[in-house]
């Protein structure tokens, strides 16, 4: 069994529940989830002309493999909708694996751990609230401590609903 930790995330029409089809579509096409993260609203990040974001972070048990895995995101985002955008364009989801298992991937179609991870408050938030003590396979550092350490200072809240 596969531990991918996901996070999901869209700016576009009724956030919260296009994040519960999301979690929906992963669990019949992935695996379970065993873990969500609060829901946090984030301000948009490198396009600020844009609405604010919801984000969650899911842990999921997965027989896949880390290509197998991208696959079926990327034909659950094409069928809730997601168009090709501009880079950090609105979105109605987004889909991205931050890590599976400690694996390392980098190439033209994945790039595992996420390579901007360490870098990203929206993303480093919820993801520490589920899996904080985890190791961050190329960094050698907790998500906790990459979060404490994280440059970047883009507001991240709890969504209150």
């Amino acid at each position: 069994m596969n531990t991918a930790f996901l996070l999901l995330g869209g700016n576009l029409g009724n956030r919260v529940e296009y994040l519960d089809v999301a979690k929906g579509w992963i669990q019949q096409r992935c695996g379970a989830i065993v873990q969500s993260s609060s829901m946090y609203e984030t301000a948009p990040w490198g396009r600020k002309d844009q609405p604010a974001f919801l984000n969650q972070a899911v842990q999921v048990n997965t027989t896949l493999t880390a290509r197998e895995l991208m696959k079926q995101l990327l034909e659950i985002e094409k069928l809730m909708g997601r168009e090709p955008s501009e880079k950090y364009g609105p979105r109605v989801i987004d889909i991205d694996i931050l890590l599976f298992n400690d694996e390392k991937w980098d190439d033209s179609s994945l790039k595992i751990p996420h390579p901007e991870l360490q870098n990203r408050r929206f993303a480093l938030v919820p993801l520490a609230e589920i899996g904080g003590t985890v190791e961050h396979p190329v960094l050698k550092k907790s998500i906790s401590l990459l979060l404490a350490e994280c440059p970047d200072q883009l507001e991240v809240m709890k969504y209150a609903g």
